[in-house]
């Protein structure tokens, strides 16, 4: 009896082993399926090559190694803004997801520490890194529209909005007919709640793209805006005419007051009696001018 007892225990700590080794390599294979496969762009000698590659693979929301390739690129060519600004755009989306997901260590609402909130995220480093070059390339080259333009979409990141605008709009100046520069000129504007002359860039971006579908969305919240301002800025006509309305009748209320002051004040008597329905009007004798009697004939 006593060797049953103890071979039922012994088979239930076995089965009790084989489940607890066995779940932890069922979540290590997990996380490996997980993991993403980094590759290596080193092969590639060309900067513009390894920007293209960046492009394709965050295309292809294979944001982890898009920055791989971003990396290499500026690796090639340390001046290359389009890949800086690339890079914060791909690390800005997994910033997200990590927020969203809860893969983040703190969770929400706890209080973000001092050095922490110092520190700046990868992505913000990375658009301040392309406005500084591309701040080099149009001081070195003015009329470089296409440097305006990203600097004004890197701007826009940093929630630098009045610096977005004046970037985009001198690149609208140099280059009036890009429905692409149009429309994020209208997009910055509707951020600045500037509803009316987004509206204008809008529609331009729309005459020059019939099949810009984020101008023609951006438009119409553009001009819903515009008819909220509209809204809020017309005066309250009710609230005017009943003022209005108010003050004319104490004008005419004053008015009839002070005429019946003065015909009570200049009322003369009178020497004729009120006139009744069907009496004869009575003539009343001025005795100073009347003339004198006619002298009696004698009979």
């Amino acid at each position: 009896m006593r060797r049953v007892f103890w071979s039922l225990i012994l088979f239930a700590f076995c089965f009790a082993l084989s489940n607890c080794s066995g779940k932890p390599g069922a979540d290590a294979n997990g996380a490996n399926a997980n993991a993403v496969q980094l590759r290596s762009f080193a092969d590639i000698t060309d900067p513009a090559a390894a920007l293209a590659e960046g492009n394709k693979l965050l295309d292809e929301n294979d944001t982890e190694n898009a920055i791989e390739a971003y990396k290499r690129a500026v690796e090639l060519d340390p001046k290359l803004g389009e890949a800086y600004f690339k890079m914060g755009v791909a690390y800005s989306l997994l910033e997200i997801e990590a927020k969203h997901s809860g893969t983040s260590e703190r969770l929400p609402g706890d209080p973000i520490p001092k050095e922490e909130a110092k520190e700046k995220s990868n992505s913000v480093k990375m658009f301040e890194k392309a406005v500084e070059i591309y701040k080099e390339q149009i001081a070195a080259s003015p009329d470089d529209a296409a440097a305006y333009y990203t600097l004004g979409r890197a701007y826009n990141k940093l929630n630098k909005d009045k610096e977005s605008e004046d970037a985009l709009e001198k690149a609208v100046k140099l280059k009036p007919d890009d429905s692409d520069y149009q429309t994020e000129l209208g997009s910055i504007r509707i951020k600045l709640a500037k509803y009316h002359e987004a509206i204008t860039a809008l529609k331009k971006a729309v005459e020059l793209d019939a099949d810009n579908a984020e101008a023609a969305e951006l438009l119409e919240d553009a001009e819903a805006g515009a008819k909220r301002v509209d809204y809020v800025s017309k005066p309250d006509n009710t609230k005017a005419n009943a003022n209005a309305n108010a003050n004319a009748n104490a004008n005419v209320d004053a008015a009839n007051s002070n005429s019946a002051t003065s015909t009570d004040t200049k009322k003369t008597p009178s020497n004729s009696k009120t006139s009744e329905p069907g009496d004869r009007p009575r003539i009343v004798k001025d005795e100073k001018n009347s003339p004198p009697p006619a002298p009696k004939r004698h009979q």
